[in-house]
């Protein structure tokens, strides 16, 4: 009987309706019944550039596009996330940053999350957002 690695049980999930990663990354990873999405920033899929030119609100609705894109890919909704962690270079946004994460999170069970202020993000992003969610 041939063992099977971890390997064989870790599967990279990757979409062009999100940006490619800029990294030795992966856009997601299903293990273990999860999905672990990378943090996302506002960049348009089709050209990598930066959406909302500083606007944070602008900015979180192609972020939690972008996440969208990589859970649907998986088979995988926004009710499904159970975890999320949302990074922000000025604190002073969260009110507006969680008005719009409440309109794709806010439904059913709202997953746990973190928010954190950051010194600084990839490319001056304002906000990013990564995820956990369960596949099913």
């Amino acid at each position: 009987m041939a063992s099977v690695g971890p390997e064989a049980l870790i599967t990279a999930v990757t979409t062009a309706a999100a940006p490619a990663p800029v990294g030795p990354y992966n856009q997601a990873v299903k293990a273990a019944g999860l999905l672990f999405c990378s943090g996302q920033i506002a960049l348009d899929p089709a050209s990598g550039a930066m959406v909302g030119a500083g606007d944070v609100e602008a900015e979180t609705r192609q972020v939690l596009a972008n996440l969208q894109a990589v859970l649907a890919e998986a088979g995988c909704t926004p009710q499904q996330v159970v975890r999320t962690t949302v990074f922000l270079a000025d604190l002073a946004d969260f009110a507006k940053v969680n008005a719009i994460y409440a309109e794709v999170f806010g439904q059913g069970v709202s997953p746990a999350r973190a928010c954190v202020e950051v010194a600084a993000l990839p490319k001056d992003a304002r906000v990013e957002i990564d995820c956990v969610a369960v596949l099913g």
